[in-house]
């Protein structure tokens, strides 16, 4: 019996593919919390599904669109619309190059990095995990290193894929959601 959701295996099926691509999936976590060109937060969200979509060798897949109150932000920040999407890169793709493409996102959509941090921004793409990769590089931390104390990570993420296992052996999705929950 498969411990990976029906989720998983109708999106590895719509994707032509064995499990064992799962090894090389990308985790992006979205999250916007002020207006822009592309309207609301929850639509900046649904906006940057499309562009994320154009990294990806398959189609991506995306969870619903959660709203979190700011975590660590100044204070009188907006809520969050947040989500989490898989993506298998594209051929050859590093996560060193696809978060240089997460960056470029984010400035078309029209964020303006300030040094402030966790300040209200337009567009958010955070590379949670690059497959099995593990990086302590300061500009390349595989995998994110607060994404396990994220509710707003780990609850789309569980929507998705429950038994993902980060690969720094911190646990699963669930159990980490269950254990910040339970906290």
């Amino acid at each position: 019996m498969s411990c990976r959701p029906a989720i998983i295996d109708n999106w590895l099926a719509a994707c032509g593919e064995k499990p064992s691509i799962l090894a090389s999936v990308a985790l992006i976590a979205l999250g916007s919390n002020l207006e822009s060109e592309h309207g609301s937060p929850v639509e900046a969200v649904k906006s940057a599904f499309a562009s994320l979509q154009e990294l990806s060798n398959k189609p991506v897949l995306y969870s619903s669109i959660i709203s979190s109150q700011p975590l660590e932000c100044p204070p009188g920040s907006p809520d969050f619309a947040n989500a989490v999407l898989l993506l298998i890169p594209r051929e050859g793709e590093t996560a060193r190059s696809l978060l240089a493409c997460l960056h470029q996102i984010e400035a078309q959509f029209g964020r303006k990095r300030s040094g402030l941090v966790n300040e209200p921004r337009v567009l958010d793409l955070d590379l949670i995990a690059f497959g099995q990769q593990t990086s302590s590089d300061k500009n390349l931390l595989l995998p994110h290193p607060r994404a396990a104390r994220r509710e707003f990570v780990l609850q789309p993420l569980c929507e998705l894929w429950p038994q993902y296992s980060f690969p720094d052996g911190s646990g699963t999705a669930q159990i980490l959601l269950n254990r910040l929950r339970a906290a």
